[in-house]
């Protein structure tokens, strides 16, 4: 068996599909902008032009070289077999160093595509190739084994990525599939189930819809299965003789309104000429899509100079490897493989990057999407380059010159309001020009001017997110702007505004947002179930506070101190006291007969000092007493101190902190709003007009409107700003959204009183025209979210925060000064006093001793409650020029040298330099105290009484400066020694 050359058996299937005779041939020549280092060099390529724009035009011949351009005829006149004929003969005449086919309109579908035929005449003669038409490569097969064909146009899968982009871009995501069976769909299919498959987009295909039309003549069949089919965003596959066969079906199956968005895919819409056309139509097309045939071929001429070019750099004229062999030549596909990849893929035309894979398409392409407006034709609405998409919004123009939008059944336009958490606005991705996941774009009102584009803006939120679910359930695509005046809804002069009026007068179909559902708005609009319980509430800030100075005193009453330290203490210490003196071991009683010298020295100020060390448990010398009587009582009191003190000290704790204020009120008829200026300072309190909150005050509170007029505020964050500040008081808004705000507070500065309490409660719905037809499905659905725990889940989503009105948290802190400052201010009070008595002192020493000496001298009462530090040396002083006393002090003076007591413990410097001067002089001026000294038994008397009272001093720890027992002695031991004399 011969083997049938391969080229032949292309031949033979050719002629089978039917041939015509070839036209003439065409000879192009590229504007001189166009031309390149390489037209000076002997080039010959090939153009095939499918089309009736480009005219036949001799190539200029010149010194040193030209570019010459032997093509051949128009497709659409000639056949398939007429083409490759042709071209054979050329190779077998000349060599080529490439062919560009520019397909202006395709061929008929019986010829069925041209492109795989080139392909495969490229991988079998090695001719390099280029499609620079919008649909001429589309719909091929994966790249043939040694071909050389490159296109400038998008392969499918590409395609379909961009429009899945958009897609999400709107919030799109439920899509039904229309195609034919034209070359290429099952490809198309399988790139539609690998990018919705596992997507966490949450894609859902409605249906795939397989068309014939060829075979339906009255296109009976293929209006019925488009009417059957529920999605309201197609994608289509076919011819582009089958995509107006669709078109017309759609349109008689009332499926090409503005309601019903159309994306082309593949060939479909590759001359972009048809009639009828949906009014919502999308497709993806290479940059320069709009540039004339010429320009186009020019561009891929230039492409294959440049290949063409860069080779003959490095092999000469004569040397290295030969692109292209005749038909009847079997290729080397090794060599030509190694070769193209190599001088095809860095080439660089305008500034842009025409650099080729391999798998022929461009590496970096540029890509337009473009839409289809009635009246304006075809637009750019986006482009897509290096994996970004940007988007010019809106998508498509849907509004005539007097911006009355077309009666779509199943697009509506929807207006909202910006207010956080429930709609929030944002711009697009500064990176790539897009909305973020969640987010679905949101324009401007309708008003602005038509030759503008519309800012790009995007909206998410709690309400937003309720839309889209709204959508998916009802089954309809809406348009998204944002109200004109920012406002809800308020009547003025008998005229709506805000989004209510925006309904009112027909402008939207729907208003969703924040917007409470009251009386005088159900009046002019209808509602929907409310979807968010609301009402009024009070918004003020969380005071910080200080501890109060008396902070440390407040785990008891004041009644309680009172009783603790000005009668318990006074009445225990006085009892004590009094129980020890008259002890027949205690101050003034012996077990002896009689009064006991050098007794007791407990007094009242030593009981004082006994209660008050019990009391706070401080280590300080104590005086204890000794009676049995007074003992008991110490104890009981002891026991008390213990109960007293632990619970001082487990309260204290609690007292410490510092204490937040926080104004509470009973309701907008409080008095502290109808009355705010019987308070000082007057409560600043306010709200934002044109709402329902303000509605409802002025209804019902007129005074307290008009005052709180000058109060208002501009929006939400203003007032908690001025919260912060101190310049507002309180802020009166709907619960729902001073709630979220409080909890998303930084700091958690602002709060709502009583936990959030509402007064007025009433609830968020949808705003619809009256009677609309859309009304009981939207209610449906609403239930069916609420049932289905959809509303609860958006909740805890939108309206959650971390700051909490009625969470009391635990937290441990270091004590601040404000803390402590009560105790620091009772230690300056203390210190105060102390100066008090530190003066009182100094008067009583400076102005009442002449008073002591005058007196009879018995001062045992006086003594024994006294505390002055020098009253020894003014008693001495005062006594000391009474010769008759003159024994009593020098026996003492031997005494302290003798027992070496005479050191600051027991006197201090003053009192010693008292005592020496008075006894020296008492000394040297009496003579009788000689014969008293020289009388051993009244020196050992002397002596030894007064050791023994030192001793018990001593054991004491008594200051003898004190002057209490040691004066005491004294005087008693004198005067009972002047009674033995007598």
């Amino acid at each position: 068996m011969v083997a049938i050359p391969t080229l032949s058996l292309l031949l033979v299937l050719a002629e089978w599909a039917g041939l015509v005779d070839a036209s003439p041939h065409l000879l192009l020549r590229p504007s001189s902008r166009e031309r390149d280092a390489g037209a000076m060099m002997n080039f010959n390529i090939a153009v095939i032009h499918a089309g009736a724009t480009v005219q036949a035009e001799a190539a200029v011949a010149g010194p040193g070289g030209r570019v010459l351009y032997p093509g051949f005829g128009r497709v659409n006149d000639s056949s398939p077999k007429t083409v490759l004929s042709q071209l054979c003969e050329l190779l077998a005449a000349r060599p080529l160093q490439g062919l560009v086919y520019e397909e202006e309109r395709p061929p008929p579908t019986a010829w069925g595509p041209l492109a795989p035929m080139l392909e495969f005449v490229s991988a079998q003669t090695g001719l390099p190739i280029v499609a620079v038409g919008g649909g001429a490569g589309l719909g091929r097969m994966p790249q043939e084994s040694g071909s050389i064909f490159l296109q400038f146009s998008s392969s499918t899968a590409l395609q379909l990525e961009v429009i899945f982009e958009v897609l999400e871009e709107y919030d799109w995501t439920a899509f039904s599939v229309v195609s034919t069976r034209h070359h290429g769909y099952q490809d198309f299919l399988s790139v539609v189930e690998g990018l919705t498959d596992g997507s966490f987009i949450g894609w859902e295909k409605k249906s795939v819809v397989i068309l014939n039309v060829t075979d339906d003549p009255g296109l009976a069949r293929t209006r019925r299965l488009l009417k059957e089919n529920e999605a309201q965003v197609r994608l289509l596959y076919c011819s582009q003789e089958e995509a107006e066969m669709v078109f017309r079906a759609a349109w008689a199956a009332g499926q090409a309104g503005a309601s019903h968005m159309w994306f082309a895919v593949g060939p479909a819409l590759s001359g972009l000429g048809m009639e009828s056309l949906p009014r919502a139509l999308f497709a993806v097309r290479p940059q320069g899509w709009r540039d004339e045939p010429r320009r186009r071929i020019a561009r891929g001429v230039s492409v294959l100079t440049h290949g063409a070019v860069a080779m003959r750099k490095e092999y000469g004229t004569t040397g290295g490897p030969n692109f292209v062999t005749n038909c009847m030549t079997d290729a080397n596909q090794t060599q030509r493989l190694s070769l193209w990849s190599q001088y095809f893929s860095n080439i660089t035309l305008g500034g842009r990057d025409y650099s080729f894979n391999g798998d022929g398409y461009l590496a970096n392409p540029f890509l337009d999407v473009i839409s289809w407006t009635p009246g304006r034709g075809w637009e750019d609405v986006g482009w897509w380059e290096n994996g970004v998409l940007r988007l010019r919004y809106p998508a498509w123009s849907r509004y005539g010159p007097f911006l009355k939008p077309p009666d779509d059944a199943q697009h509506l336009r929807v207006v909202t309001l910006e207010e956080r958490p429930f709609v929030i606005v944002e711009l697009a991705d500064p990176a790539s020009g897009t909305c973020i996941r969640d987010s679905v774009p949101c324009r401007r009102p309708l008003n602005a001017r038509l030759d503008l584009a519309p800012m790009k803006q995007c909206c998410k939120g709690f309400c937003i997110d309720i839309l889209k679910r709204l959508a998916k359930i009802v089954g309809f695509t809406y348009d998204l702007y944002l109200v004109t005046n920012g406002k809800h809804g308020k009547k003025i002069d008998g005229v709506w505004n805000g989004m209510i009026g925006e309904v009112v007068y027909k402008r939207a179909d729907m208003a969703i947002g924040s917007l409470t559902i009251n009386e005088e708005r159900s009046e002019v609009v209808d509602f929907s179930v409310p979807f968010v319980e609301t009402g009024i509430s009070v918004m003020v800030s969380r005071s910080n506070g200080t501890v109060s100075p008396s902070a440390f005193l407040e785990p008891y009453s004041p009644a309680v101190w009172v009783m603790m330290f000005v009668m318990c203490l006074t009445v225990v210490a006085v009892t004590v006291f009094i129980f020890e003196f008259f002890s027949p071991v205690g101050y003034n009683r012996s077990l002896q007969t009689g009064k006991k010298s050098g007794g007791s020295t407990f007094t009242i100020g030593k009981s004082v000092w006994l209660l008050w060390a019990i009391v706070f448990n401080n280590s300080v010398p104590v005086e204890n007493p000794r009676g049995t009587t007074s003992k008991i009582m110490v104890l009981i009191w002891a026991f008390f101190a213990v109960i007293f003190l632990a619970s001082y000290t487990a309260n204290l704790a609690a007292f410490m902190i510092q204490e937040e204020y926080i104004d509470t009120v009973s309701g907008l008829s409080d008095k502290k709003f109808q009355h705010p200026e019987e308070q000082y300072p007057p409560l600043k309190f306010g709200t934002v007009p044109n709402g329902s909150t303000e509605k409802n005050i002025r209804s019902n509170y007129p005074d307290m409107h008009q005052y709180m007029g000058k109060y208002n505020q501009r929006g939400v964050e203003d007032a908690i700003l001025n919260l912060k500040t101190g310049k507002l008081d309180a802020f009166i808004y709907d619960a729902a959204v001073l709630n979220y705000m409080a909890r998303k507070d930084e700091g958690c500065k602002v709060m709502t009183i009583g936990s959030g309490k509402v007064f007025a409660t009433t609830g968020y719905g949808i705003a619809l025209h009256k009677n609309s037809r859309w009304k009981r499905p939207l209610d449906l659905a609403l239930l069916q979210l609420v049932g289905d725990d959809e509303i609860e889940m958006l909740e805890r989503l939108w309206l959650s925060g971390i700051c909490h009105n009625d969470k009391i948290e635990v937290m441990s802190s270091k004590l601040d000064i404000d803390n402590m400052a009560g105790v620091f201010y009772m230690l300056l009070v203390a210190m105060g006093l102390s100066l008090l008595v530190f003066a009182w002192e100094h008067l009583v020493y400076w102005k009442l001793r002449h008073c002591m000496a005058t007196s009879s001298g018995k001062l045992d009462f006086l003594l024994a409650i006294s505390r002055v530090s020098d009253f020894l040396c003014v008693v001495f002083h005062q006594h000391s020029h009474h010769t008759k006393h003159f024994p009593f002090f020098f026996s003492t003076y031997l005494e302290l040298h003798v027992s070496h007591m005479f050191t600051d413990n027991v006197l201090s410097n003053y009192c010693r330099l008292e005592l020496c001067s008075h006894m020296y002089n008492s000394l040297v001026q009496t003579k009788a105290m000689k014969r008293k000294l020289s009388n051993p038994v009244w020196f050992t008397r002397t002596v030894w009484h007064f050791n023994s009272t030192m001793k018990d001093v001593n054991r004491k720890s008594v200051d003898i400066c004190d002057g209490v027992f040691f004066v005491t002695y004294l005087h008693n031991y004198h005067n009972n020694a002047r009674c033995r004399a007598k």
